[in-house]
């Protein structure tokens, strides 16, 4: 496990500080190269494959397993059922913390959703694991399953991760009482599966009692905790390798059944197993968005103030565990309401549990919020943004505090100009273009929360002039161990190309969660951290040494950059580091840093990064196709490390709202349970050619409390207003007012 994913950034485009430059990616060439090594491509001696057999039913019992048949199949050498699975430490239904899921891991025959894995066939090929898998002819005592939402609702304790599953400020019957108008509808969101380019994988593999893995993970250090309480080995003994993730918005944050299942497979044969879920796989054990149904009221006065908010959300769960999609959160930041309320109700279905997907909460519930916005703005015949104006939050409603930064109308004016909405007639179906389409234009407020978690890192500065940066950061494909390297660099005082930056293993710093648009801010705060301490240990050996030209600098400080250290009063007296080093006798010397959220900050700040998208659709008024022209996207962030990621994030973000309200739905059979387009020529996705016309502007914003970097997160923000752009702008174009999504042909006709 001695391999260490070892990066070093393209050249850079201008001199200066590394931070805020548009470096290119260090992982580029490895992968479009095929030199990226990825989970599933460790082959190690002796291994063998292994499939899950996933129930075909939803609910019920299975009643047996051909096992002998599998068994008996040329190349199969185990088939791992309920009745042979080896024992665990934990009961994996057990889970010490809100980020973790509940799983079974084939500990009885019950079927609890349609997908969930009830055997494992392992076999010395992959064809023979699955022709085994075949052979076992799965016999079932089926029950009628539940997958609406029509079922009994319960009160929830908390939704998400563990948030409050309601709030209230102020009045909120006075509030209404008090409006000229209420306007109330009814959202529908679909479930959603997560499916990246890279389908969960594992590779496992035991030495005694040292367990070795490769698996892509969002989390090293959770997943290490996780699979030691599992397995009841010492965590020290487990090491994983997960240097390229292609993908994961949430799903590989935690430890699910199939790589769990793996390492099972792997404990009974006792050789190296590889396990790869097919893509239909997808579609159950490892998570996804949970189906809403969203009831947002809207009081509003004369003048077009609102006067109060109501959201009520009402998430599918499983029947087994507790992760309701928090949708009706994202109104407690947005507008400036006297009164409002969220809550949440949750329905227990036949469903695998749902789990965090990229903006989890966010997207779900701004495509519901925005929407009714949207009604409001024309209820009190507004224009959509000036409507957001006049209700503009200058403090967060549900807290009252004021937020740590807010260019939220620099995003609005920005966005507006660039994509040319002052030229927007009011009402609906005004508009053509040449071939006859109706045009519209709509838009939508983007806000994420500013998250940060726990990280550490370790820093070193040797004698030839270089300097490593170590940390167990992840990176999903976003970059982020590109801008990693440039924040190592300038903490360092280092050029770009003279730090070796080591990441993706288990046995290198906790550089925190890769979830929640935390990483950079976690993991860069981190790094910056640790290249600090390392310069600060290097300078105490200079200015305190008679022989160095800084000697006695220590009341006036020195700074780090490219390599020397320089008096911050005098650029004469300078050394490098090369020489600090070698008077000292040493080779290198190192530091370690640490960072964490300020809690007092947090407690005097409310945090998030805003945004605006304005988006423009043509409708066909007698087939009902829809085409997105423009997507015009405005956002604030804090600082910005690498644009060119940045910008890369917010337009995949927006193309993953354009998904969402246009594309993307998993269709149960009532009847079965089963999803019945669990495949992408079914589910669908945009392609390229749905795709043109896309901008991202990178709005300029300083942030001063919510982290040393002023960084807040980028990856999901962009699908927040997304989706409402689109559906505010079908309605725009139609005077159809389109409630469930994603939007089809049918429902604009």
């Amino acid at each position: 496990m001695s391999e260490i994913a070892q990066l070093t950034p393209g050249p850079r485009q201008r001199h200066g500080s590394n931070i805020g430059q548009p470096l290119t990616r260090a992982d580029g060439r490895l992968k479009v190269t095929g030199a990226a090594v990825y989970a599933a491509d460790n082959h190690p001696d002796g291994l063998l494959h292994a499939v899950i057999v996933p129930a075909k039913i939803a609910r019920g019992r299975v009643t047996s397993l051909d096992v002998a048949a599998a068994r008996a199949h040329q190349g199969v050498v185990e088939v791992m059922t309920p009745e042979n699975r080896p024992p665990l430490a934990m009961d994996p239904y057990e889970k010490s913390n809100p980020l973790m899921f509940r799983m079974h891991l084939l500990s009885d025959p019950t079927v609890r959703y349609a997908g969930e894995p009830i055997a494992v066939v392992i076999a010395e090929t992959l064809e023979a694991a699955k022709e085994g898998a075949a052979l076992l002819a799965p016999r079932y005592e089926a029950d009628t399953p539940e997958v609406t939402l029509d079922a009994e609702p319960y009160t929830p304790e908390a939704v998400g991760p563990g948030q409050p599953a309601e709030a209230t400020k102020g009045d909120v019957d006075a509030g209404f009482a008090a409006a000229a108008q209420v306007i109330e509808a009814v959202y529908e969101t679909p479930p959603q599966y997560h499916n990246a380019m890279e389908p969960h994988a594992v590779v496992a593999r035991f030495d005694g009692d040292t367990l070795f893995l490769d698996m892509p993970t969002q989390g090293l250090a959770m997943s290490r905790m996780r699979i030691a309480g599992l397995f009841g080995l010492n965590p020290e003994n487990i090491h994983i390798r997960s240097p390229f993730l292609g993908g994961g918005f949430g799903s590989k944050g935690s430890v699910s059944s199939p790589e769990a299942l793996g390492i099972l497979a792997a404990l009974l044969t006792g050789r190296p197993v590889k396990l790869v879920l097919a893509r239909e796989e997808m579609f159950g054990p490892v998570g996804h968005r949970g189906q809403t149904r969203q009831t947002v009221r809207l009081g509003i006065d004369a003048e077009g103030a609102l006067t109060a908010l109501d959201h009520l959300t009402r998430a599918a769960t499983s029947r087994f565990d507790d992760f309701l999609e928090p949708s009706s959160g994202v109104g407690q930041s947005l507008y400036n309401v006297p009164a409002l309320h969220t809550a949440h109700e949750g329905v227990r279905i036949d469903i695998g549990t749902p789990s965090f997907m990229r903006a989890p909460g966010e997207a779900s519930g701004s495509i519901a919020l925005e929407s009714a916005i949207d009604e409001a703005a024309y209820a009190a015949g507004m224009d959509p943004l000036a409507f957001r104006l006049k209700n503009y939050a200058e403090v967060e409603p549900i807290s009252g505090k004021p937020f740590s930064s807010k260019a939220l109308k620099e995003c609005y004016r920005e966005g507006a100009e660039r994509f040319g909405w002052a030229g927007r007639p009011l009402q609906p179906r005004q508009m053509r273009d040449p071939s006859g389409r109706l045009l519209g234009w709509g838009m939508a407020t983007a806000i994420f929360p500013a998250i940060m978690f726990q990280g550490n890192a370790r820093a070193v500065l040797r004698r030839d002039g270089t300097g490593v940066m170590e940390a167990g950061a992840h990176d999903m494909g976003q970059g982020a161990w590109t801008a990693f390297a440039q924040i190592a660099a300038d903490s360092l005082g280092l050029p770009v190309e003279a730090v070796d930056f080591r990441s993706g293993t288990s046995d290198l710093p906790d550089a925190g969660l890769a979830g929640g648009s935390s990483h950079t801010a976690t993991a860069g705060n981190a790094i910056h951290r640790a290249g600090a301490a390392v310069i600060d240990k290097l300078a105490s050996l200079a200015v305190a040494d008679e022989r160095s030209p800084l000697f006695g600098a220590g009341n006036v400080g020195v700074v780090a950059r490219e390599g020397r250290l320089t008096r911050r009063d005098d650029e004469t007296a300078t050394e490098s580091f090369a020489d600090i080093l070698t008077r000292a006798g040493l080779e290198e010397i190192a530091a370690e840093g640490q960072a964490a959220s300020d809690a007092a900050a947090q407690e005097a700040y409310a945090m998030h990064a805003h945004g605006a998208v304005f988006a423009e659709v043509a409708v066909d008024p007698e087939l009902g196709q829809i085409r997105v022209n423009r997507l015009v996207g405005a956002f604030a962030a804090g600082r910005v490390i690498n644009p060119r990621m940045v910008e890369s994030q917010y337009l995949g973000g927006m193309i993953w709202g354009l998904s969402f309200a246009l594309h993307e739905k998993a269709v149960h059979d009532r009847r079965s349970g089963r999803i019945v387009n669990a495949n992408f020529a079914e589910y669908r996705v945009p392609v390229n050619a749905d795709i043109q016309g896309l901008e991202a502007i990178l709005v300029p914003e300083e942030d001063p409390h919510v982290n040393p970097l002023g960084i807040k997160g980028v990856g999901e923000i962009g699908i927040t207003g997304t989706g409402a752009a689109l559906a505010n702008a079908i309605f725009h174009a139609t005077g159809k007012r389109v409630r469930s999504f994603p939007i089809g042909l049918a429902e604009v006709v």
